[in-house]
C-alpha cells in the first residue's frame, strides 16, 4: 500500500511539470488548451514562431499580435519555451 501511495503522490508532484505546454513545439489545439489562449491567439502564436524562429524567453510572447505583458504574465506558470527547433520560414 505505501508503494502505491508514494507512486500516487511522485506522479501529483510531478503533473505541473507535465503541464507546460511548449510554445516553440506546441500545436495549435495544444495551445488552445491552455487557460486564456483561443484559437486566434494559439494561431497568432504559431504564425509568429514560423515567421521568427523560436522564443528565447517567455517575454517574448509579448510581440504576438493580441498578446500583452499582463496576459503573459499570467500565462508563465501554463507555458515553456523548452528547447524547440523552430525555424522562422
Amino acid at each position: 500500500m505505501n508503494k502505491w501511495l508514494g507512486a500516487l503522490m511522485g506522479c501529483l508532484l510531478a503533473f505541473p511539470v507535465w503541464a507546460a505546454v511548449n510554445v516553440n513545439t506546441a500545436t495549435q489545439s495544444e495551445l488552445e488548451a491552455v487557460k486564456g489562449i483561443g484559437p486566434a491567439k494559439a494561431k497568432a502564436i504559431i504564425m509568429y514562431r514560423e515567421a521568427h524562429g523560436s522564443f528565447k524567453s517567455l517575454d517574448d510572447l509579448d510581440n504576438v499580435k493580441g498578446l500583452g505583458k499582463v496576459t503573459v504574465e499570467k500565462l508563465k506558470g501554463e507555458l515553456t519555451v523548452g528547447t524547440g527547433a523552430a525555424k522562422p520560414k
